[in-house]
């Protein structure tokens, strides 16, 4: 098991699609543990499950039957255009992406958005999973194929396989794990300075437990390079916002690892791959209801200083993603606020200055800033969050 291949993968689309309901098939887990997300129906977090693809005489299948091929971690991101930025999070960490298409819907608008952002994001390897197939005829299946077909040509998912599905009634899941177990594994340096991604942050404690048995908080998230392991003392940037005196701040959090999980087995050691969680020695109260969601972990010393001001080479779409109208992207004006992806971080910046397709920006909220770091640019278009292009950190 230590040995095959491992990818994380996103599972992304317009709401209502199936994204959920597909995940739930392919890993018999429901993603939507949030209780506000059971409540109303869509997916308000990132969500996380992982299977093994093995292969027997009979095909491919995740119930350990015949040889184990590769390890998979899926990131359910949410559909819904209000939380776009959480899905733009999601984007960050994954290798490879399902775009789940609805054979009765169609292409929709956060469609449109959600695939623009992997662009964004640089996820060139795709399938395209059309969904709800049981609920049409085999004309209006063929003409929703043709669409999609429409849609990715002279993209990044031109060649891209496109799949007919019903995750509902479990019509042709063996399909689409053969076309996961084909996806392209990148390179991973696992001798580079670690670089942990936080994309959740947990207390895991159930109420009532005794204080001599409580665990310490826990971060979830994709290691991106280098080796942690068990004992390592680690450093969290930005780390514990501190508000005094009407003034922010936020202080370096250092911690040890007390225990390393993959799936649901633990583990000595974790290389760059799939997503894990690392239990800490830090208090759970700071590591509750995603508070730290947005930071990075290393090995103590290792992390540059915070950064409240920041300079991005900027490529800008030719029109907006997501709005029900067809509209062009303004040019970057100065004094204009911009919201900004990086890794998992969200923040918005006030623009200082422009040259040519630079800019640069002042930090509401501080980011770890690595040099040529992909992010993600979005404006505030009549109230909501519109992804307008992408850059790279200089």
């Amino acid at each position: 098991m230590t040995n095959i291949p491992e990818l994380n993968v996103g599972v992304v689309g317009h709401i209502d699609h199936g994204k959920t309901t597909l995940l739930g098939r392919l890993t018999g887990k429901f993603t939507d543990t949030h209780s506000e997300e059971l409540k109303r129906g869509i997916t308000i977090k990132l969500g996380y499950a992982d299977i093994t693809i093995s292969k027997d005489k009979d095909g491919f299948n995740t119930e350990g039957k015949g040889e184990p091929q590769r390890y998979i971690s899926f990131i359910d991101a949410p559909g819904h255009e209000m939380l776009m930025a959480t899905m733009l999070s999601g984007a960050a960490i994954i290798d490879s992406a399902i775009l789940v298409v609805s054979a009765n819907e169609g292409i929709r608008p956060q469609t449109r958005e959600h695939f623009t952002a992997l662009q964004a994001k640089q996820v060139k390897n795709i399938i395209i999973v059309q969904n709800k197939i049981d609920l049409v005829s085999e004309e209006q299946a063929l003409e929703n194929y043709k669409k999609i077909k429409e849609f990715v040509k002279g993209t990044i998912a031109e060649n891209s396989p496109i799949i007919p599905i019903s995750a509902q009634q479990g019509i042709n899941m063996d399909i689409l794990l053969e076309e996961l177990n084909k996806l392209e594994v990148p390179k991973r340096d696992a001798n580079a300075t670690p670089m942990f991604l936080v994309a959740r942050s947990f207390d895991i404690n159930k109420p009532g437990k005794e204080i001599k048995d409580l665990n310490g908080g826990v971060l979830g998230g994709i290691l991106k390079q280098g080796t942690l392991k068990v004992g390592d003392e680690i450093e969290i940037k930005p780390g514990l916002m501190i508000k005094k005196a009407g003034q922010v701040s936020y202080e370096t959090l250092t911690t040890k690892i007390l225990s390393l999980h993959k799936g649901t087995g633990k583990v000595n050691e974790v290389l760059p791959g799939a997503s894990i969680s690392i239990e800490t020695s830090l208090d759970p109260f700071l590591t509750k209801t995603d508070s730290l969601i947005g930071c990075v972990a290393s090995t103590k010393g290792s992390l540059p200083e915070i950064s409240h001001k920041v300079k991005i080479k900027t490529k800008l779409f030719k029109k907006v993603m997501g709005s029900s109208k067809e509209e062009a992207v303004e040019p970057i004006r100065t004094k204009e606020m911009l919201m900004l992806n990086v890794n998992t971080t969200i923040t918005v910046g006030t623009v200082v200055s422009i040259k040519g397709d630079e800019i640069e920006l002042n930090l509401n909220i501080p980011i770890v800033a690595l040099k040529d770091d992909n992010l993600g640019i979005a404006r505030n278009i009549e109230g909501h969050w519109r992804l307008i292009g992408w850059g790279t950190i200089e």
